[in-house]
């Protein structure tokens, strides 16, 4: 069993949740963790860069001038790289390769993400994370009590509007529901903070049950 300790949002320490690893996998796969970021990587790409080459350029198909007895540089058609206006050399082709992982790669990849974290400490529970109104400066006295000085995801168990609004603006900091948890916010994200209800709804995610994605 894995202790995680819940704060207050004064950062004091007032209880200790214990989770089974064993619902995550008992071992990080290191590999298919690496294979999940690589293919996010690949996937946000635009892909949409292009360059017209001598072929998609307008421009005469006859040689300028003959090659030799001129004294000048040998040159073929307007349409050459080494001309202004001419096409380019190596032009780029849009193109966006897709990598794609099944459904039960990436569950495994995001519990491998997520026992990473619990391992090593950086997962913490807070309780009684509630706004009346948006208040980016009271998110950021949370996070500054919790002595979370750098990069952080934080976890919800769904959609609170008024919490999204209050953290966004702050910098390094990344808002997802439950639901919505992929491996890569998790694996690039120095801590994970989670509200107590967030912790209870990630216990019970189809990944974190003991069973297998292809049962969920």
């Amino acid at each position: 069993m894995l202790q995680v300790p819940v704060y207050n949002t004064r950062g004091e320490q007032i209880d200790m949740l214990e989770v089974d690893e064993a619902r995550f996998g008992t071992r990080v796969n290191a590999a298919l963790l690496k294979q999940a970021v690589v293919a996010y990587h690949a996937n946000s790409h635009q892909g949409t860069a292009t360059t017209r080459g001598r072929s998609q350029v307008a421009g005469a198909g006859r040689k300028l001038f003959r090659q030799k007895g001129t004294g000048r540089a040998r040159r073929g058609n307007l349409r050459t790289n080494v001309l202004r206006g001419g096409g380019v050399a190596f032009a780029k082709v849009g193109q966006r390769p897709r990598k794609r992982l099944s459904r039960k790669m990436r569950h495994r990849a995001l519990a491998s993400a997520i026992l990473a974290k619990l391992l090593g400490g950086d997962l913490l529970v807070v309780d009684g994370l509630k706004l009346a109104e948006p208040k980016t400066r009271a998110v950021a006295e949370v996070l500054a009590n919790l002595r979370i000085r750098r990069s952080c995801l934080l976890a919800l168990p769904e959609n609170d509007e008024v919490l999204f609004k209050s953290a966004r603006n702050i910098p390094d900091v990344t808002v997802r529901v439950v639901a919505e948890l992929n491996a890569y916010d998790v694996a690039t994200r120095q801590k994970m903070l989670l509200t107590r209800q967030a912790m209870a709804a990630l216990l019970e995610a189809p990944f974190a049950a003991g069973r297998s994605a292809g049962e969920a």
